[in-house]
């Protein structure tokens, strides 16, 4: 019996060995492969973690310039943040606010670059929308309408479909086209949702233009019976 056992033990090694010289490369190679990729995902995660935890650092002294309406400061302080570590949330909070205070002190240059780069390099939608809706503001009274403009036309409007043509509005109201500004502002007045106190500012803006909002066809509003 313990021959027998022996026998079949020795059969079972050598079917081992076997499969071991044909596959063995390839069942190292796979386990390589899913382990590194397992701890490059735990090495990615810790990464960020600690980008975020640097950024927001940074953000706490840049937010304390921005009391101060220190421009050189925050400015500096962005322009580490975005070098470091430049696909952290708090980088991107960082430009809106640095584009801010520059623009609050009338260094709009330093406020078109930041930005810019929030809307050209921002994970976050929301922020690359609000960047060029701010961009084009910013450009709308520097008299650039044509960029401004252009500016709006790459907002993911969704959410911000109200404020994009109410901006439109703004723009061709400035260039003149009252008939096209009285179409963007209704539009904005529909799209806007009827308990944001912004809607009558909207509404205000169409009766300087002698026109009333389209109550009857407005998205959220109560059709008039």
């Amino acid at each position: 019996m313990a021959t027998h056992l022996d026998l079949e033990e020795q059969e079972q090694l050598d079917q081992l060995k076997a499969f071991w010289q044909q596959y063995g490369n390839l069942v190292t190679w796979t386990l390589i492969i899913v382990l590194g990729a397992f701890g490059a995902w735990n090495g990615w995660n810790l990464w960020q973690r600690n980008q975020a935890e640097k950024a927001a650092l940074l953000y706490d002294e840049l937010d304390r310039a921005s009391r101060t309406g220190d421009v050189e400061r925050t400015t500096n302080i962005f322009g580490d943040m975005k070098d470091r570590y430049g696909r952290a949330v708090f980088t991107q909070q960082g430009g809106l606010l640095a584009a801010r205070v520059a623009a609050d002190k009338g260094r709009t240059d330093l406020a078109r670059a930041a930005l810019a780069w929030v809307a050209d390099n921002a994970t976050v939608d929301e922020y690359r929308a609000a960047a060029r809706l701010r961009l084009a503001g910013l450009l709308l009274d520097e008299k650039k309408y044509e960029e401004a403009l252009k500016q709006l036309e790459l907002v993911d409007a969704g959410e911000f479909a109200a404020l994009v043509a109410d901006r439109r509005g703004d723009i061709q109201q400035a260039q003149g086209k009252s008939a096209e500004a009285r179409v963007a502002y209704d539009k904005a007045w529909q799209a806007m949702a009827p308990d944001v106190e912004y809607r009558k500012v909207i509404e205000a803006k169409l009766n300087v233009l002698g026109a009333q909002p389209t109550a009857s066809t407005a998205s959220g509003a109560e059709v008039t019976k």
